[in-house]
């Protein structure tokens, strides 16, 4: 080798020496720096809530694995685990954690609060029938929802029998039943045609979760979505004007779902076009049933079995207004 080619190799020896050291900790330095940023959005409200909720689940289904592969490789090359590679070690562990969120394991309550998220809306069941509240309520005991940031303060509301495991579509109470506009609105989405998936399993159908639905603008400029329609029963499209209490549609079970219920929240921006889990979730209440106005949901495994513990919420209608003096 030419004199040049040495004094060039031995430059780049140097070079590569002195800058090592800052080197060897882009990878932890990376991984840290997403993960601060992620969770400082995470914690701030509002729609960067929702960024860092996204990104937190992004980068810990591909960022931390990646790190880990990496890792493993470069610690079975090198069989050694330097300070560096300790740390990257543990941020991409804990990078790891809300990678499972979006399976729902191990999730926690996404961080808007009744006292903090407005406008709430105060709507009437989208049912005439008894009511079997699955899940609802403000917190992960009663509400799974509530660790997504759409569906914080969702409902899934069931008509019984139901929760017994069936394949058969007609043994669940919900299946067919009339399912009404809570409120007086304007159709922002409808969509049909989806087909009901078979019950008592997950359909995991992560391409249409929604199924068969309904979105409703309400007039704080809000909106409702309702979810898992039967298919072929919805009855408005979009643009129409719905009073409350109109038939829309009927239960179903179409989308990403287990069984027959009526999914209902309310969300700030408008559903259409918009992915799942990509909007702020709003309180939602109910008015003129013969239950609380935020119901909560449950359910307890006793000898292998399925047993609802949500309360049960039946529509009656707003009392008479009183007579003029």
């Amino acid at each position: 080798m030419a004199d040049w080619g040495r004094s060039i190799l031995r430059r780049l020896r140097t070079v590569w020496a002195r800058c090592w050291p800052i080197l060897r900790w882009c990878l932890p330095g990376t991984l840290a720096l997403v993960l601060v940023s992620a969770w400082a959005a995470y914690l701030s409200g509002g729609m960067a809530a929702v960024v860092g909720w996204l990104a937190l689940v992004t980068a810990g289904q591909t960022l931390a694995p990646v790190s880990l592969m990496a890792l493993l490789a470069h610690a079975l090359r090198k069989r050694r685990f330097s300070r560096p590679m300790q740390v990257t070690f543990g941020l991409a562990a804990a990078a790891f954690w809300p990678a499972l969120w979006g399976f729902g394991i191990l999730t926690i309550t996404f961080p808007f609060s009744l006292e903090t998220s407005s406008p709430s809306a105060t709507i009437r069941l989208p049912s005439n029938e008894e009511l079997r509240v699955g899940w609802g309520g403000d917190s992960l005991d009663t509400n799974y929802h509530a660790a997504y940031p759409d569906q914080r303060w969702a409902y899934d509301l069931l008509v019984e029998p139901a929760a017994h495991g069936d394949g058969d579509l007609a043994d669940y109470g919900c299946y067919g039943t009339p399912v009404v506009a809570p409120a007086a609105a304007t159709v922002v989405m409808a969509v049909d045609g989806l087909p009901d998936h078979v019950p008592g399993k997950a359909s995991m159908d992560i391409k249409n979760p929604a199924g068969n639905s309904v979105a409703l603008e309400l007039n704080t400029g809000t909106y409702l979505l309702i979810a898992h329609l039967q298919q072929g029963s919805v009855l408005v499209k979009r643009g129409d004007q719905v009073e409350e209490g109109q038939p829309i549609g009927a239960c179903g079970n179409s989308g990403n779902t287990s069984e027959p219920h009526i999914h209902i929240h309310h969300q700030r921006q408008n559903p259409r076009g918009r992915p799942l889990n990509f909007s702020e979730g709003l309180p939602l209440y109910f008015r003129d049933h013969d239950g609380p106005p935020m119901p909560e949901g449950g359910l307890e495994f006793r000898d292998d079995e399925i047993v609802l513990t949500g309360a049960r919420v039946r529509h009656v209608g707003r009392p008479p207004e009183p007579a003029a003096p």
